[in-house]
């Protein structure tokens, strides 16, 4: 955790990924829980509904969701700012990669039928910048589904105090998280309703259990589990009317 001038937020952490990019399909490695939220995500992704369906996979790192993206019968797009995971990202199902601010998406105005974005508005300065781009990017009646983290004391214990502390496989390392850009759940429900998506959140955590089984070496994967509270990781889901 970072603590000093606000002001001071790094705004080139993504780039740091380029020094996990080995990593990024370890199943016991400090990314392996990205995997597992690609995994719940894709649950909200619905089935192409043509052949030419393009998703486009924001902050996409080494290519998790590109397998998902292509079972539902998507060409999937990655963007990132890590080259090393981008070249990762085109070995997984992505057809096509851009390494490109977040913020700013090289792209038309309604380019796509789904735009994903998980696990990275709680790295950059203006998150909300992301969630009008992709918004922008969506054609109507497009899916959009964004995942992160709330700016709650209780995110902060579990996803900073816990999570990168526990001597346990999957942990990300010291200072992944910042806390101060965790992202207000009222602001983006806000600010992707007047980009024309009403998104409706359910809360993700691990499996308990399975937790359990994991760090003990039994278990390569943990699937996550829905729930009301959206007070640690939450997901947001809506269509671009």
């Amino acid at each position: 955790m970072r603590k000093g001038d606000p002001t001071k937020i790094r705004k080139d952490f993504i780039s740091d990924y380029d020094g996990l990019a080995g990593q990024w399909w370890d199943p016991r490695g400090s990314l392996a829980p990205l995997g597992w939220i690609a995994r719940a995500r894709a649950d909200f992704v619905p089935t192409a509904g043509n052949e030419g369906a393009r998703l486009l996979d924001i902050a996409c790192g080494g290519g998790l969701f590109g397998p998902y993206a292509v079972s539902k019968g998507y060409r999937a797009v990655g963007l990132d700012m890590s080259e090393l995971s981008l070249r990762e990202a085109l070995r997984h199902g992505f057809s096509e990669v851009v390494q490109a601010d977040m913020a700013d998406l090289p792209f038309d105005d309604a380019s796509f039928d789904v735009v994903t974005a998980g696990q990275c508005l709680e790295h950059v300065p203006d998150p909300f910048a992301v969630v009008a781009e992709a918004c922008r990017v969506l054609r109507p009646g497009g899916t959009l589904v964004v995942d992160t983290i709330a700016d709650t004391a209780m995110a902060r214990f579990v996803s900073i105090t816990l999570a990168e502390n526990l001597p346990i496989p999957g942990r990300p390392p010291r200072g992944t998280h910042d806390h101060r850009l965790f992202v207000n759940r009222e602001r983006l429900v806000r600010v992707a309703r007047e980009h024309g998506v009403e998104l409706g959140l359910i809360g993700l955590h691990p499996r308990l259990r399975e937790m359990a089984r994991y760090a003990a070496g039994r278990l390569d994967a943990v699937r996550m589990v829905r729930t009301r509270s959206t007070s640690v990781l939450y997901l947001g889901r809506g269509t671009k009317t």
